[in-house]
C-alpha cells in the first residue's frame, strides 16, 4: 500500500491516472493536489470523488506551507508530479507563470518531499512527468529521441520543463533522493482540454468554425494514448530505477495535418455535416520556434521494463472521437469565459 501525492490531478493526464491508479490499485491512498487553473477541471473525476481512498486538496505546489501540511498529515510515501503549465501557445503569450509553476513549483514541492522523508529509508518514489519537447526538433529522418539525447528546449514551456528536469536530476545526485524522471510524446484521449489539436478538431468541425492548422501542416508529432501513458508510469514507478529517465512513446509519428484529415474523415462517417469536414481546415500564421519533429524512442522502457503501448493509433483516435462525441456537454463546460478569452488572442475569432 502506497500514499499517493498526486499534483494536478485534475488535469488531462493527471485524471486519467488516478481513475487509472484507482482501479488497479485499490488499496493505496490517492491524494490529489490541484491549483484549479484553466485545465483542472474536478468533474474529471466525479466518478471516485466519495471514494474513501481519495481527497482532494485545493493548493498550489508553490504553497511550502501546504505542501508540509499534506506530506504530514497523510504520510505520503509517494509523489507523482504531473502539475505543470503546459500548453506552447499559452507560453508564448505569457511566460510567467511557466518559470513560475514548472520551474519554483517543481523546486518548492522538491525541498518539500526533502524534509519530510529525511534519510528516505523508507522506500520513498518521487516520478516527475515531462515532455519530450526538451530535447528540441528533429530533422526528418533523424534517430528518434533517446534518453541521453543533449536538451535543446526552444519555447517557454519546453525550457521551463527542461529546468525542473535538471532539479529532479540534482536532487538525486546531490542529496539522494529517490527520484523518477519519465518523458512522454504527445497524449491524446478522453478529458483533454479542448484548446489541444484533437478535441479541438473535432469540436470545430461538428460546430461548423475553421480548423485552424499552423503554417504548412507539416509538424510531426508521437501520439501516446493517455491510458498507455499511465500505464507506462505505472511501469516505472513499481520498476524504474532511481535517478534513471525514461522515455514514453506511442512509437507513432504522425503529421498534424494528416490526423485533422483523418479525423474529419472519420466524422463525416459517424456525423456527417452538410459539407465534407476538411472543407473547414484553415491554415493560419505558424506560431514562434515550432518545433518541426518530435519522436520517442521507447527502447528503454521495453529493454529494462518490458513496457510498449497497449493501443494503436487506429483504436485510440477512435475511441477519442467517440468520446468527444459523447461528451459535448462537458466540452461546453470546459469553453469557458477565459478559454474564449484564450482563442481569441490564438486564433483572432469566438471560439
Amino acid at each position: 500500500m502506497r500514499n499517493i501525492l498526486i499534483t494536478g490531478g485534475a488535469g488531462f493526464i493527471g485524471a486519467n491516472f488516478i481513475r487509472y491508479w484507482v482501479d488497479r490499485h485499490p488499496g493505496d491512498r490517492m491524494v490529489n493536489l490541484d491549483a484549479l487553473t484553466y485545465a483542472g477541471n474536478p468533474e474529471n473525476l466525479a466518478a471516485i470523488d466519495t471514494l474513501p481512498v481519495y481527497r482532494f486538496v485545493h493548493g498550489d505546489i508553490n504553497d511550502r506551507q501546504c505542501l508540509e501540511e499534506v506530506f504530514a498529515g497523510e504520510a505520503i510515501d509517494t509523489v507523482v508530479h504531473f502539475a505543470a503549465e503546459s500548453h506552447v501557445d499559452r507560453s508564448i503569450l505569457g511566460p510567467d507563470a511557466f518559470i513560475r509553476t514548472n520551474v519554483h513549483g517543481t523546486f518548492t514541492l522538491l525541498e518539500a518531499a526533502k524534509a519530510a522523508w529525511g534519510d528516505f529509508a523508507g522506500g520513498q518514489r518521487f516520478l516527475h512527468v515531462s515532455t519530450d519537447e526538451v530535447y528540441g526538433s528533429l530533422e526528418a529522418g533523424a534517430p528518434a529521441f533517446t534518453e541521453t539525447h543533449a536538451y535543446a528546449p526552444n519555447s517557454p514551456y519546453s525550457a521551463s520543463k527542461a529546468a525542473s528536469d535538471h532539479l529532479v536530476r540534482a536532487y538525486h545526485r546531490t542529496y539522494g533522493m529517490p527520484v523518477l524522471t519519465t518523458n512522454c510524446s504527445n497524449n491524446y484521449g478522453p478529458y483533454q482540454f479542448p484548446e489541444k489539436l484533437i478535441p479541438l478538431t473535432i469540436l470545430n468541425a461538428l460546430e461548423g468554425k475553421p480548423i485552424p492548422v499552423y503554417g504548412d501542416g507539416r509538424t510531426i508529432r508521437d501520439w501516446l494514448y493517455v491510458e498507455d501513458h499511465c500505464n507506462g508510469i505505472e511501469t516505472v514507478l513499481e520498476g524504474g530505477r532511481p535517478g534513471e529517465v525514461y522515455n514514453i512513446g506511442g512509437i507513432n509519428e504522425w503529421q498534424n495535418i494528416d490526423i485533422v484529415h483523418l479525423i474529419c474523415d472519420r466524422l463525416d462517417e459517424l456525423q456527417p455535416g452538410a459539407a465534407p469536414y476538411r472543407e473547414q481546415v484553415t491554415f493560419v500564421t505558424d506560431r514562434p520556434g515550432h518545433d518541426r519533429r518530435y519522436a520517442i524512442d521507447a527502447g528503454k522502457m521495453q529493454r529494462e521494463l518490458g513496457w510498449s503501448p497497449r493501443h494503436d493509433f487506429a483504436s485510440g483516435i477512435e475511441q477519442t472521437i467517440r468520446w468527444y462525441l459523447d461528451n459535448r456537454d462537458w466540452c461546453d463546460r470546459m469553453r469557458s469565459g477565459e478559454y474564449q478569452n484564450y482563442y481569441r488572442k490564438q486564433y483572432g475569432r469566438q471560439a
